[in-house]
């Protein structure tokens, strides 16, 4: 399907690996020019050199930036003037509970996550508004409806996240901007390798028997997402097949959001 969105620029963070470098290939193959940011300069280069050979005629920029800092935020905008789609995808909050997260854990995991989010959009979302489009995409995390004290950051830093996706989507279409949210549940990604890792030694004092933990055992459909499928839908809501669509936050868990 052709979604129209050949020729828009995209800034997606996070860019790197997992979900962010599968949105990437998706709307590179959708024809977008794209700007990549995360923390690891290699790694972008590879992405990008990957991404040209495989889109032959798409411009890419890419930008080693730390997101949890509020000067590297600023030069990212100041260095991607005009773009149509924000992916705001960066950000990995650790697992663990009350007790066991510390002061400068919370501090540092909402910096990059939650605060980049906010301070990204807040710069991107003036421009946008002034030219009457854009499109705003935050993939935030199912945590954040599936509330979870043994990963507390994450739970409540998500729900957050959902308060501001849909306070703003609310209000920005009269702007002719669109806010949406993505919640992913546990997709295949090193990120969800590292969480479920945790479960595994909280239950049985060793990260190696992640199949035995009934979170894994009970997924819906016996498996996790999969990142093509988290962009896959990213690409329809920054396409104008999903004019009409602001202030929601779609889930890919399989349903297991509602199960009790």
């Amino acid at each position: 399907m052709d979604l129209g969105l050949a020729g828009r620029r995209a800034l997606i963070t996070g860019a790197s690996r997992g979900i962010g470098r599968a949105i990437a290939d998706v709307l590179a193959a959708e024809g977008c020019a794209l700007d990549l940011a995360s923390r690891d300069p290699a790694a972008l280069e590879r992405l990008a050199e990957e991404l040209r050979a495989a889109h032959q005629g798409i411009t890419i920029a890419v930008h080693p930036v730390d997101l949890a800092k509020t000067a590297d935020q600023t030069a990212l905008a100041r260095a991607c003037p005009e773009i149509d789609i924000l992916v705001n995808n960066a950000g990995a909050n650790p697992p663990g509970t009350l007790a066991e997260i510390d002061d400068a854990t919370w501090r540092a995991a909402w910096d990059l996550k939650m605060f980049g989010f906010i301070n990204l959009t807040r710069a991107f979302y003036a421009g946008m508004a002034a030219r009457r489009r854009g499109v705003i995409i935050n993939i935030i995390g199912a945590a954040g409806e599936r509330l979870n004290a043994g990963y507390i950051v994450g739970s409540t830093g998500n729900a957050g996240l959902m308060a501001f996706t849909r306070a703003l989507g609310s209000a920005s279409p009269a702007d002719g901007v669109r806010v949406l949210g993505i919640n992913p549940g546990l997709t295949a990604t090193e990120r969800a390798t590292m969480l479920v890792e945790s479960w595994s030694r909280t239950a049985f004092g060793t990260p190696d028997r992640v199949h035995e933990l009934p979170q894994i055992k009970n997924l819906p459909f016996g498996r996790m997402a999969e990142a093509r499928e988290i962009a896959d839908l990213a690409a329809f809501l920054a396409s104008a097949r999903a004019a009409y669509i602001s202030g929601t936050i779609v889930t890919i868990d399989g349903g297991a959001a509602n199960r009790h």
